[in-house]
């Protein structure tokens, strides 16, 4: 035995790079809340159609779990971004 350890899968997969589950982690409060004001705005919009307004209450409690996928996008954009400025 040498004493070295032999590389894992995962640091391979990444390959020195953030994962996406860490990306989602930093910008989850961000995207859900540009979900949380898009989601008050149509809401707004929707009066002009007869819809009731939604409350901001209401708007912050479904951007919860509409902030994932829209999470998933923006990690996976930024990660598009860093891969393109390191070459």
């Amino acid at each position: 035995m040498s004493g070295t350890r032999p590389a894992s899968r995962k640091a391979h997969h990444t390959d020195g790079r953030w994962p996406l589950w860490k990306l989602g982690v930093l910008l989850y409060p961000f995207t859900a809340a540009a979900v949380a004001i898009n989601l008050f705005l149509l809401g707004l919009m929707g009066q002009a159609v007869g819809l009731t307004a939604l409350s901001p209450h209401l708007a912050l409690l479904a951007a919860l779990p509409l902030g994932m996928p829209a999470t998933w996008a923006a990690a996976r954009w930024v990660r598009h971004l860093i891969d393109e400025a390191e070459g």
